[in-house]
């Protein structure tokens, strides 16, 4: 802005001395001080309410709140964001996303995300990372509806869901869009680490869940019949399940959103029995066997 103050209205040279000066020269300046003044007084008010502070004025309380304005073509260097602890959680959660871009909770059971509360203005992009410790195995997180949900293990496209396989922490980036007041959620998993197609196995002992971050599970049960779980994958996954040797027992896999009608389960009872699973549209499918039992 222009300032309005003009030290150029003020004669620096009157009054002159020794001699008698008239009166309205006199007047002229205080008139003109005091204008100057005046307009000094309501811009230094101007700036106080509209800048950017390092620190609270005296007196006042520090807001740096830019209103929704654009900051352009500038460099930002060792920044940081709020990060918000929810603490423990169950049930339906609505984070707030103006608290702050980096929020994170514990689950106690069950956890439903809503729709975010206090989001963006219309035509506005905005970013929120979320970090969730699952507590236990049995803890399932429903997502808000996305339309996008990019490499998160175990997360279910029909019913928005994630089965985790195991206890511990996750973090997930959502990026929304609010376009003429209708909010899209894109979320993706920060720390994923699984890798659906990648050569690697495990030994799945009895009553564990099956790794959805390994493409084969084999197993070795002993001479009781055991069993474990093999929880929602992510679209395109495969999963190879291979009894390699028995003492005996059988082995009982109950998968999540199973794609043949039935209970869900797969039997293995015999040393080389096999078969290779494929998620598809939110289900598992047989897309191999060799000898295992459906159900």
């Amino acid at each position: 802005m222009t300032s309005q103050i003009n030290p150029s209205n003020i004669n620096g040279a009157y009054p002159v001395a020794g001699q008698d000066n008239n009166s309205q020269g006199f007047r002229d300046n205080f008139t003109w001080t005091k204008t100057n003044f005046q307009y000094a007084a309501d811009e230094i008010s101007d700036l106080q309410s509209k800048v950017v502070l390092k620190a609270a004025l005296t007196g006042t309380t520090l807001n740096n709140n830019m209103l929704g304005s654009i900051v352009n073509n500038g460099v930002a260097q060792n920044f940081g964001l709020t990060c918000v602890s929810l603490g423990s959680q169950s049930g339906t959660v609505t984070l707030n996303y103006s608290a702050g871009h980096y929020q994170t909770f514990t689950t106690s059971g069950n956890v439903t995300l809503a729709p975010f509360s206090n989001l963006p203005a219309p035509g506005v992009t905005g970013v929120i990372t979320v970090q969730i410790t699952v507590a236990s195995l049995s803890h399932q997180v429903t997502l808000p509806t996305v339309s996008n949900a990019v490499g998160i293990p175990g997360y279910n496209s029909v019913n928005r869901t994630i089965s985790f396989p195991a206890a511990g922490t996750y973090v997930f980036q959502f990026i929304i869009v609010n376009i003429n007041g209708v909010s899209t959620y894109t979320v993706n998993q920060v720390n994923a680490v699984m890798q659906p197609f990648n050569n690697s196995s495990e030994l799945l002992g009895p009553s564990i869940a099956a790794s959805l971050t390994k493409t084969v599970s084999y197993f070795m049960p002993g001479s009781a019949p055991v069993g474990a779980t093999l929880a929602a994958g992510v679209e395109g996954q495969i999963k190879t399940l291979i009894m390699k040797s028995t003492g005996g027992g059988s082995m009982t896999i109950t998968v999540t959103d199973a794609g043949w009608p039935g209970f869900g389960s797969i039997t293995f009872s015999a040393q080389g029995q096999a078969c290779t699973l494929q998620f598809i549209a939110g289900k598992w499918f047989c897309i191999g066997n060799n000898g295992a039992v459906f159900a």
